[in-house]
């Protein structure tokens, strides 16, 4: 049976050529599955990332419901002390809230009154989305756990002082035992925090997108010693299963493969759900023919042992950038008359995916349908790809000439972007780039991205935060991070080649997304913007080639732009501003920690990239795209441009979808439920008494009807608010806490308005906002 069911695995994660023809479900791998109940944590915390293990977002706590969710009102607020956007997760133990602050500050607080119990200050490089807690069965042992400049490093929960007998002096290097010279590697810890099971800390990582990327190997470390206890390569070396879907010795240059999203444990059954991304180079792969696993898969791992158990891969030989971050679900279904546990896994390209939890089975049947080949010398795109044929799609997966927005965009831009799109290779989702431009929707940004799923697992009821953004591909044999002038002065061109697509024209962005860069001297010092650019910072790749004199001429070109102000820690990087006021009982983490070696000066450009292994099936040249994504492009198709999406599970269908938040400058044309646009990083918590609560670019929390969608409540924050809320009950209340210190995206695209009158609390402080019912 188990060579049966392996063989299985591997015909479909390779793609095996079988245009329209459905997958049979066996039914004896149903019967292999003994269902658990879904609730495998108390769901009455939020103790770790996300809410729990499981990812779901889920609290069963009932004082907070439909009749008196209206009543909620600020319990109390937290300031960051700075305008860095903080897309943290609160975790709380106890009566204690651990979250990050200004001056990249890890911070206790009573989570009851969020005032301050101790700070420790000065940890540039953490992880930013959150961090993991592990305690001993005597509850005498308590710790966080956290990556950091590429190290692991763990700090006493109670006097925040860095835990110096875990491993070398208080650091693990994560750079070490990837088969690679550690000297190489730049960038390696992911921004999402790992899984606790047992004594092992279970974690991803972020390897960047450049040819010769290191491998995203899946590691377990031991919470006491900081050994490594398990590591499950990604890329399959000699012997392993899946080598064969690779070109001979690609582990040795290939990179990516990695899980930089979030890991979703089964305790009860130890198993480990891992959602892998795209392999290196993502969007032109001669270098890697084949289907290349484990990338883009769904990936089951025994959590002990890192064995393999299952996996599914969703994207065969990824040419898109069609990254697998979300978290799996774990659910309990209603299927064909009995009680399923179940993954689910939501995708880039708006499927979703769900399996028997154990066995790998799909729910429903997933067809291999034929894609369009690829144009480009050397290129083999593989010719089908796995379609579910149920539940439906939650995004849109297509764009035409007629979709081309009515709103906000002049009649000349509407004209071209029309002409444009007419003039593209669009073929669908697996349309294959080329030198000539290709266009694909909800694009490499859309769809469901981390954070962006929850659940109500025993109902069988999934959540997801989606949006659409089209993305634009073309290859070419320039690298347009090489730095080569294309017009103006050099360290302009820098610029305008590598942080002008995300950061805005001279150096501002208006609106959301990420943070402006004019006037970066204001802010910064010269040491924390090298160590960003050199090592790469959330979203953010890592530019390790540029050497320290266009560091400092990059440097020099930003700060002569006209910035907004002293506006603290833009890019997470450490700023010059001190720590919150309050008792710091460390600065530093772990010595040594902070140490960042500089650049290799390796670089990734036809002429002066490092060499292919001897021997190895590798192409001459190299293609390079851009990435494809522009300020204004989301604007190109109308609305909504984001949208909360129910799924049930039992049935296999679309429950209801509502757009999240409204678009001020559409609606100012007449547009109605638009989504506001730069949702792709708003998680939401789902509550047992019917609740879904979410924030969005527009600057408001609302509270949705889990039934309907239906808004029951809305509170205006004092800034935009990223990443995933957190509830938690102290002393018998409940508390809704949720992170407000981002920009605004109050629409457009054309410098939409940032923080206008009237859709902020100019009353509160940015930075984290706690919410409770009335104590009466």
């Amino acid at each position: 049976m188990k060579a049966i069911l392996a063989y299985i695995n591997h015909a479909w994660a390779c793609g095996v050529p079988c245009a329209g023809r459905k997958f049979a479900v066996l039914s004896f791998a149903i019967g292999i599955a003994v269902p658990f109940a879904a609730a495998q944590q108390n769901h009455k915390t939020w103790a770790d990332y996300g809410g729990g293990p499981d990812s779901s977002h889920f609290i069963a706590l009932d004082q907070i419901n439909k009749s008196n969710v209206s009543q909620l009102q600020v319990a109390w607020t937290y300031p960051t002390g700075d305008n860095h956007s903080y897309l943290f997760n609160p975790i709380v133990v106890d009566n204690v809230m651990y979250v990050l602050a200004r001056n990249n500050s890890l911070v206790a607080l009573d989570a009851g009154t969020g005032k301050e119990i101790w700070i420790h200050a000065n940890l540039p490089g953490l992880t930013t989305r959150g961090i993991s807690y592990w305690e001993s069965p005597d509850r005498k042992d308590r710790r966080l756990i956290f990556a950091i400049n590429n190290y692991l490093e763990e700090i006493d929960a109670r006097s925040g002082k860095s835990i110096l007998t875990f491993g070398n002096h208080g650091l693990v290097d994560l750079k070490e035992g990837l088969g690679r010279d550690p000297r190489t590697i730049n960038r390696i810890q992911s921004d999402s925090p790992g899984r606790v099971f047992e004594e092992l800390i279970i974690l991803g990582s972020s390897t960047g997108e450049a040819y010769l990327s290191p491998p995203g190997d899946l590691r377990a470390y031991d919470i006491i010693t900081g050994k490594m206890v398990w590591i499950f390569h990604t890329i399959p070396h000699p012997g392993e299963f899946g080598y064969d879907t690779w070109p001979k010795d690609a582990w040795k240059y290939s990179g990516g493969t990695n899980t930089w999203g979030e890991i979703t444990l089964d305790e009860k059954r130890g198993i480990a759900y891992f959602p892998t991304g795209s392999p290196t180079y993502d969007y032109y792969g001669a270098d890697r023919i084949g289907t290349n696993l484990f990338a883009n898969c769904l990936l089951a791992l025994d959590a002990r042992t890192g064995k393999r158990l299952w996996h599914f891969q969703m994207v065969h030989h990824d040419l898109w950038d069609y990254d697998s971050t979300a978290a799996p679900q774990l659910l309990t279904v209603h299927h064909e008359g009995k009680l399923v546990d179940v993954v689910a896994e939501s995708s880039k390209q708006g499927f979703l995916y769900v399996f028997d939890r154990v066995t790998g089975e799909p729910l429903w049947p997933i067809e291999e349908r034929p894609v369009p080949k690829s144009e480009m010398p050397g290129e083999q795109a593989w010719p089908t790809q796995p379609f579910p044929t149920a539940p439906p799609a939650f995004a849109r997966q297509k764009i035409t000439p007629d979709d081309v927005n009515t709103y906000i965009l002049t009649r000349e831009e509407r004209a071209s972007w029309k002409d444009r799109i007419a003039s593209m290779r669009n073929e669908g989702l697996f349309t294959p780039p080329g030198l000539t431009e290709t266009i694909s929707l909800p694009g490499a940004r859309g769809g469901s991205n981390w954070g962006s799923g929850a659940a109500d697992p025993a109902k069988g009821l999934l959540y997801l935060n989606t949006q659409d953004w089209p993305t634009i591909y073309k290859l070419s044999l320039e690298d347009p991070l090489s730095g080569r002038s294309r017009a103006g002065s050099p360290e302009g061109s820098v610029y305008q080649q590598r942080c002008e697509a995300c950061h805005g024209k001279n150096g501002v962005r208006a609106g959301a997304g990420p943070p402006p860069l004019a006037g970066i001297g204001q802010r910064l010092s010269l040491e924390s913007f090298r160590l960003t650019v050199h090592s790469g910072r959330g979203e953010m790749p890592a530019f390790a080639d540029l050497n320290e004199t266009a560091v400092r001429t990059l440097f020099e070109y930003l700060n002569r732009l006209k910035g907004p102000g002293p506006m603290g820690g833009e890019l997470g990087m450490q700023t010059v501003d001190p720590p919150p006021a309050g008792t710091v009982v460390a600065s530093g983490g772990a010595p040594g920690g902070l140490k960042i070696p500089p650049s290799t000066g390796v670089r990734y450009s036809p002429i002066e990239g490092p060499a292919y292994p001897p021997g190895s099936l590798t192409p001459s040249v190299r293609y390079y795209t851009d990435w494809g994504l522009y300020p204004d492009q989301p604007y190109i198709i109308g609305p909504p441009w984001s949208s909360v999406v129910a799924y049930d599970l039992n049935s296999g269908t679309i429950k209801w979808k509502v757009p999240l938040g409204q678009d001020a400058e559409a609606a100012a044309e007449g547009a109605h439920d638009t989504g506001a646009f730069m949702a792709e990083h708003h998680g939401m918590i789902v509550t047992s008494t019917g609740l879904i609560f979410i924030a969005a670019s527009d600057g408001k929390i609302r509270a949705l009807d889990e039934d309907t969608g239906r808004t029951l409540w809305t509170a205006t924050l004092p800034a935009g608010s990223e990443g995933i809320p957190a509830m938690y009950e102290v002393k018998g209340r409940q508390y809704l806490v949720v992170s407000a210190s981002s920009k605004i995206n109050t629409g457009g695209g054309h410098g939409g308005r940032a923080e206008t009158a009237g859709t902020v609390r100019p009353d509160l402080p940015k930075g984290y906002v706690a919410f409770a019912l009335p104590v009466h």
